[in-house]
């Protein structure tokens, strides 16, 4: 799991460190510097991943693309540095940095290449390693072997934590399964929600079941047609690529007719489905972010919705990062929980974005808010007095 992430140069993010939790909610004004947050984290992710990164790259895992110098801080009153640097710790105290230089040779302003330094003190952490076990019957040489093969294990676990890392913005019509929106390779609009079901095993499935129903009202059971064979009998009448149907438990069940696609249900359900199947299942990945993630919810459901993150993150072992701007998803977070973090995200006048971590309710006197009506109150920060 990431302990920090130390981003200096990227877009709005001159220079700032996070130290993240399991679940890291991120609130703040538009143009705060939310998501510029989430692409750092991407920018090392294809650099791992991809060693070249260009402009189809960046735009297929969900980073907004622009000019390369445009990409880093570029402030009135300071000279612009060439290179952007991330910087990422993990709990088994091992760190990694990531160089990224923007090229814009031949005017061809699209092109990227990364420029990967690992830089981590190997000499100084072998030495204490060698100082651990120097009461060992092994040889020098035999615990300098054992050493490097205990350093590349858990590298090469980070570099597979950190290269499957995805930004998910989903669109309602990519979940239903419309071919127009069928168009990112990684499925960051959700494209993939019919696949990840599919891929569940007997427990998963009922486990998301378990946690889906009673939050959903009307919902009497959701499944997977595999062989597509009620379009056939008439329950899909569009191009709709999906598999996924639905039963209402208020609609007659005489005839089927309780019974209909995804392209028919409401968004709310789509979306929960979503994250909460994408939590679960053990073939998705360990490391994952979601940019407004109120889409389609309803104050309510973005209480609920948080809460089963939270309980589903931490038996699964997933590490997520999410940003928001509706206060009903603050209220489902526990902030006694170290391992559920709350940032407030802000810009300085002269533009650089910071962050501040909340970890207590602001105490105010004779009244109790929840933290919804803490942010909407302004006691939080994270809001604009300017309106």
């Amino acid at each position: 799991m990431l302990e920090n992430l130390h981003i200096k140069n990227f877009k709005s993010i001159a220079d700032e460190s996070i130290d993240l939790g399991r679940i890291n909610v991120f609130i703040g004004e538009n143009g705060s510097g939310k998501s510029n947050i989430l692409e750092a984290l991407m920018m090392a992710s294809l650099a791992e991943t991809y060693g070249i990164i260009d402009a189809d790259i960046l735009y297929t895992n969900g980073v907004r693309v622009s000019k390369p110098s445009l990409m880093m801080s570029n402030f009135e009153g300071k000279e612009q540095m060439g290179i952007i640097k991330i910087q990422l710790k993990y709990l088994e105290e091992s760190t990694i940095y990531y160089d990224i230089e923007p090229l814009e040779a031949l005017n061809i302003e699209s092109e990227w290449e990364r420029l990967t330094i690992i830089k981590e003190n190997q000499l100084k952490k072998a030495l204490e390693y060698l100082k651990k076990n120097e009461n060992s019957s092994k040889t020098h040489e035999q615990l300098s072997s054992e050493y490097i093969r205990e350093e590349e294990k858990s590298k090469g676990k980070m570099k597979s934590f950190l290269s499957n890392f995805i930004i998910y913005t989903l669109n309602t019509e990519a979940l239903r399964g419309i071919p127009e929106f069928q168009k990112s390779r990684k499925g960051i609009y959700g494209e993939t929600l019919d696949k990840i079901i599919t891929s569940l095993s007997e427990s998963e499935l009922e486990e998301l079941k378990e946690h889906v129903y009673g939050k959903i009202e009307w919902l009497d059971d959701f499944f997977i047609d595999k062989k597509d064979e009620l379009k056939r009998k008439g329950y899909k009448m569009s191009n709709s690529q999906s598999l996924l149907y639905f039963k209402d438990k208020h609609m007659s069940e005489e005839g089927n007719n309780n019974l209909f696609s995804a392209e028919n249900s409401n968004e709310g359900i789509l979306h929960l489905l979503f994250y909460l199947a994408n939590i679960i299942s053990t073939k998705t990945s360990k490391l994952f972010a979601i940019d407004n993630i109120e889409t389609a919810l309803n104050p309510r459901l973005c209480e609920h919705t948080m809460e089963e993150i939270c309980t589903l993150a931490k038996k699964h072992d997933k590490q997520i990062l999410i940003t928001t701007h509706n206060p009903a998803i603050l209220d489902g977070l526990n902030l006694l929980d170290d391992e559920i973090r709350l940032f407030e995200v802000f810009r300085l006048d002269n533009g650089e974005t910071k962050t501040r971590r909340i970890e207590m309710k602001p105490s105010v006197e004779g009244e109790k808010y929840k933290l919804s009506e803490l942010w909407t109150r302004g006691y939080l920060g994270a809001i604009s007095d300017r309106y």
